[in-house]
């Protein structure tokens, strides 16, 4: 994205619905999303599904047709919801928070915060929403991963909050989180800062030495060493460069080196225990 587009380009508009809209207002007022609020960077409503009902006693939730346990969220107030807060344009989109939804990655919150303006997220409670939702309202479904919650609010703003991050100026300098976890397609380096020993653990001596091309080699093979041990599905689609390569076959080796040790040393107590 260009200075250009940065400079001409409307808030991030987001609106939820929701049946417990204080837990969205406690979270946007601070921090990263209160100061990109208060900065008109982004736009943050959370409208009570219940305000959009229309029995006395502001039903939202009714017995699953067929039986069955649990209570299924009405349709029609979501849909009403919705309906007052969309305006139609090419880049607004509908989300509804779901299990059965596409898992939630970094690349997709990418594609969200580059391809849409206005997001609206429907987060449901008790045991499902009406199917009607999910066919006919939602542009898109979400999960965050294979767990269950009480409902979809969680869920809706660890997307926003995601998504968030990545609109021009929300963190300040350009390029903030281009270095992040995931964003490279590697894990991130470790990160340390003052005091330069804590409680016999020191900082290591590359940091401190002022060397940018030795700090950045070393970053470099600190990524791709956790990304080894900690997530080695992430090297299979991570774009790694010739001096990546080299080091991770270095790495690679060391780690085989390592176990061959430990396998030795295990088989050396083994064989004193049965002495």
């Amino acid at each position: 994205m260009t200075n250009e587009d940065t400079m001409t380009r409307s808030p991030l508009r987001v609106d939820v619905i929701t049946l417990l809209p204080r837990v969205f207002e406690a979270y946007w007022a601070e921090s990263m999303l209160g100061r990109a609020r208060a900065a008109g960077l982004l736009a943050c409503r959370a409208h009570q599904v219940r305000d959009y009902t229309h029995d006395k006693h502001h039903l939202t939730d009714d017995y699953p047709y067929g039986g069955g346990v649990g209570m299924v969220m009405k349709p029609e107030p979501i849909f009403e919801a919705v309906d007052a807060v969309r305006e139609g344009g090419p880049r607004e989109l509908v989300i509804v928070m779901a299990p059965t939804g596409e898992r939630f990655s970094q690349a997709m919150a990418r594609e969200l915060a580059d391809g849409f303006d206005h997001l609206i997220f429907v987060c449901g409670r008790y045991e499902a929403m009406d199917e009607r939702v999910h066919a006919h309202l939602a542009g898109r479904e979400i999960s965050i991963g294979d767990y269950v919650l009480t409902g979809g609010e969680l869920p809706a703003l660890v997307v926003i909050d995601a998504v968030a991050r990545l609109m021009p100026g929300v963190l300040g300098g350009a390029g903030a989180a281009e270095s992040e976890s995931f964003v490279t397609g590697l894990l991130e380096y470790p990160h340390y800062t003052r005091p330069p020993e804590f409680r016999g653990w020191a900082v290591p001596e590359v940091l401190l030495s002022g060397h940018h091309e030795a700090i950045r080699h070393w970053r470099r093979e600190q990524s791709l060493r956790r990304t080894l041990e900690r997530r080695p599905d992430l090297l299979a689609t991570a774009p790694l460069t010739e001096e990546d390569e080299r080091l991770l076959a270095r790495l690679k080796a060391e780690s085989r080196q390592k176990a061959e040790t430990a396998d030795r040393s295990a088989g050396r107590h083994d064989d004193e225990e049965v002495e």
